[in-house]
Order: C-alpha cells, then structure tokens, then sequence
C-alpha cells in the first residue's frame, strides 16, 4: 500500500482541476450560440475570491476566440486523436456505427484560445454578491450577445473558462450541426451575406454577380439576383 500524501504538500493537478470546475458557476452565459460560419468573440467576466485576502474580490476580464466549428465525418473522427486508446475491435465497431447513422448523428470539433492580449485584472472590496449583480445588470444593458459572467476560484482560474466553453459548445451545437448540415462548406452562407450587401449598396451587385458564380450558385439565385437588379430601391 502506497503511503499516505503529505499534508504539506500540494495537492494533486488533477484535484485543483475538478475543485475549479465543481466551484464554477456560469450566472450569464453568452445569449447567442456561436457563429457557425465563421469565428466567435466571447467577452467573459469571471469573479473570484483571492484565499489569502478576505473581503476583497478578482476581477478578470477578456475575451475568448472560438473558431469556426466543423463537423468531424465518421472518416476524420477515426483519425483523430478521439480515437486513440482504444481496442482495434470495438472502435473499429463504433466507427462502422457511425459510418450507418452519418445522418443522424453530428460530432462537431470545437477550438478554443484564450486572447491573453485583452485579459485584465482587478483587485475590489465590493461584496462579491453586489458586484456580480451590477456586472449581470450592465451586461444585460449593453446587450452584447457574446457576452458572460462567471462565478470561479482564484487558482487554476483558466479551468472556469473552460468550463464557460464546455457549457457554450454544448448548447450553441444543435444549431450549428443543423446549420453544417444545410450548408456543409458554407457557400449559401456566403452568398446570402452578399446579397444583404448588394441591398445597401448597390455597387456590391457585380461583387455579388462574381460570387455566384465562383460558387456555382448563379443559376440557382439566377431569379433573386435579377429581381435585385431590376428593383431600383
């Protein structure tokens, strides 16, 4: 039997880990999911409360870049690291199940970087619950759809962004894999985004003429663009 840990020492990596993720609560998630065609600024506010300094509360404040998801084919997902570790015999079988339900089932990868440039922090002495209030209410003011507020621990603070993240992929991924599905390399996306540009700014049109048809779409929006062009409004 292995010795006792020594009281003394620190506490294992993987314990400060968990701690922070069980201490974590998101009280403003972002009110949009993300972007699917394209990359997501969060802009995060997490509290936490320094162990060696009562009554005073940590104020960080930066923003969170997730990229654009994609949907990872049954192929890819064989590939991936998600595969490593296991037996050759059942994930052989997992990956011809889902080789069967390809269109039923979407596993979306995900990435995620901390934009260390704009984090900030800032030591209060306002009552922790007071100060998220008035932060909730000034985020909710300003209505910025990537915007969120998290209640964490002072160290590993990053593990409450993580948990922030884990939380918004898990409810912005319905949308996206409906998105991904509709439009798997994102030309219509493209191409109803230069239309909208056309409407304000009727220059745009040959721009747009352009994109249809590098995107060989002309002959499908062939009605919608010309009706754009004749309408002088």
């Amino acid at each position: 039997m292995p010795p006792p840990p020594d009281a003394s020492s620190s506490p294992p990596r993987h314990l400060d880990f968990w701690y922070a993720v069980r201490n974590t609560t998101i009280l403003l998630p972002p009110r949009n999911p993300l972007e699917t065609f394209g990359n997501t600024l969060i802009h995060y506010h997490l509290l936490t409360e320094p162990m060696d300094q009562v009554g005073a509360v940590r104020h960080r404040e930066g923003r969170i870049q997730a990229y654009r998801p994609e949907i990872l084919t049954p192929d890819a997902f064989a590939a991936s690291p998600l595969a490593e570790g296991f037996r050759d015999g059942p994930s052989d079988d997992f990956i011809r199940w889902l080789r069967r339900h390809a269109d039923d089932i979407a596993i979306l990868k995900y990435g995620f970087r901390i934009r260390q440039e704009t984090t900030s922090e800032t030591l209060l002495h306002t009552p922790l619950p007071d100060l998220a209030a008035t932060i909730r209410a000034d985020l909710l003011a300003a209505a910025d759809p990537f915007s969120a507020l998290v209640l964490g621990v002072d160290e590993p603070w990053e593990v409450c962004l993580l948990k922030l993240l884990f939380d918004t992929a898990g409810r912005s991924a319905p949308a996206n894999a409906r998105e991904l599905r509709a439009d798997p390399d994102g030309s219509r996306h493209r191409a109803e985004a230069a239309f909208r540009d056309a409407a304000r700014d009727r220059s745009r049109i040959p721009a747009l003429a352009a994109l249809l048809q590098e995107l060989h779409l002309f002959d499908e929006y062939e009605d919608r663009f010309y009706a754009l062009v004749r309408n002088p409004s």
